[in-house]
């Protein structure tokens, strides 16, 4: 009964949403109004959310009368994907023997696709034993209990590299990434987010130092997808991601694109101008919406509400907050 109630209440919410948007002077596209309506039964909040839901339902938009016409389209997509409840399969099709000067270790190619989507969504990574040997290490740390039952395939003195012993990992492994990520605090930790996206990150931030944009770009663009499907619920967290894009599409003189990925961290940061990235990428986006011909006052205005709020303060440049991730 009580979810019953729940879920009626968030379709008339989604519903006032709705008419908030339909009702303003600028006429959603085409494509958004072919958008199929959300099934809300698909994902009943608890009543009692548990810690990390609380810290989730913080950093998500609430519809408001000083939202744009873009804004409020922009929160509507994202309670329908909030809707839809967002799986992840993995799957270790192949791996490869890799001998560096001394060493020599096997390297497990991870596939992670998103369930009921084609291959276009899929994202492709390579970790070896001794990541994977970590990342249990850390999790341990925090989770004990939950992995109290779980066992972790242990390295042997011999054998390491023969076919059986590989293709036995293979399958020990895929098992384990499904088994941490059936695990709700698990799937959403930190420690286990990184495991999947880290490595990659810090390859591209350091190609970006290098000046090497369009290198950096290339695997920002691959991981940001992974990135954005599991931290679903907490949107905020993918903003120096989006940000480092901006920064790479600026560089490479792409500022269509830069504008275009400026929105979506801006987006995310509606409720969050206390961010460190807030300011930067405002101050960003009014360069390239003068330089695009596009309306920058609205966004001038944004800035000089801020600057009026807070105490004058040194904020870095957007591009100097960029290089400064992943700095170990």
């Amino acid at each position: 009964m009580d979810q019953d109630l729940h879920c009626t209440a968030e379709k008339e919410l989604l519903e006032a949403v709705s008419r908030i948007t339909t009702s303003s002077t600028t006429s959603p596209s085409d494509e958004e109004e072919n958008q199929p309506k959300p099934d809300i039964s698909c994902q009943v909040r608890k009543e009692n959310p548990e810690k990390d839901d609380t810290q989730d339902s913080s950093a998500t938009l609430s519809p408001n009368s000083s939202m744009t016409t873009k804004e409020l389209q922009e929160y509507w997509r994202n309670e329908k994907r909030q809707c839809k409840q967002i799986k992840l399969l993995f799957e270790i099709p192949s791996t490869r023997i890799v001998e560096h000067h001394l060493s020599k270790y096997v390297m497990y190619k991870i596939i992670i696709l998103q369930t009921g989507s084609f291959d276009s969504n899929k994202s492709v990574i390579e970790r070896r034993y001794s990541d994977f040997e970590k990342l249990h290490r850390n999790l341990l740390e925090e989770f004990s209990e939950e992995l109290e039952d779980v066992t972790f395939p242990k390295k042997t003195l011999t054998g390491n590299f023969t076919e059986e012993i590989i293709n036995e990992r293979k399958l020990a492994f895929k098992d384990y990434l499904r088994l941490l990520y059936s695990m709700k605090y698990i799937k959403r930790s930190k420690k286990f987010i990184d495991f999947l996206t880290r490595p990659e990150l810090q390859e591209a931030y350091g190609c970006l130092r290098g000046g090497q944009y369009t290198k950096a770009l290339e695997i920002l663009l691959e991981v940001i997808g992974l990135q954005e499907r599991l931290t679903r619920g907490n949107p905020v967290s993918i903003v120096p991601t989006l940000c480092a894009i901006v920064v790479c599409h600026k560089d490479l003189e792409n500022p269509a694109s830069a504008f275009e990925y400026g929105e979506k961290a801006l987006s995310r940061l509606h409720v969050h101008t206390s961010h460190r990235y807030y300011i930067p990428l405002l101050e960003t986006m009014i360069t390239l919406a003068y330089e695009l011909g596009k309306d920058f006052l609205s966004l001038q205005d944004k800035l000089e509400e801020w600057k009026t709020k807070k105490d004058p303060i040194r904020v870095f440049t957007l591009k100097e907050l960029a290089v400064r991730e992943y700095i170990q």
